[in-house]
């Protein structure tokens, strides 16, 4: 049987690890959106993001 405690920990650190991606991504196409003075994101701004961050997204641009 599992023990829920560790799954909880996992699921805990996971969620942290994730919010720190986001972060980072969202303030790349932020800064890729606020240099364009545009008030919506478009696609392009999260692939640049993304691939700032050594993510490249293919079949995009």
């Amino acid at each position: 049987m599992f023990d829920f405690r560790v799954l909880l920990s996992q699921l805990f650190e996971n969620h942290g690890v994730l919010n720190i991606f986001l972060d980072k991504v969202m303030h790349d196409f932020l800064t890729y959106n606020e240099h364009a003075t545009r008030k919506i994101v478009t696609t392009m701004d999260v692939v640049y993001a993304l691939k700032r961050q050594g993510r490249t997204l293919y079949e995009f641009g």
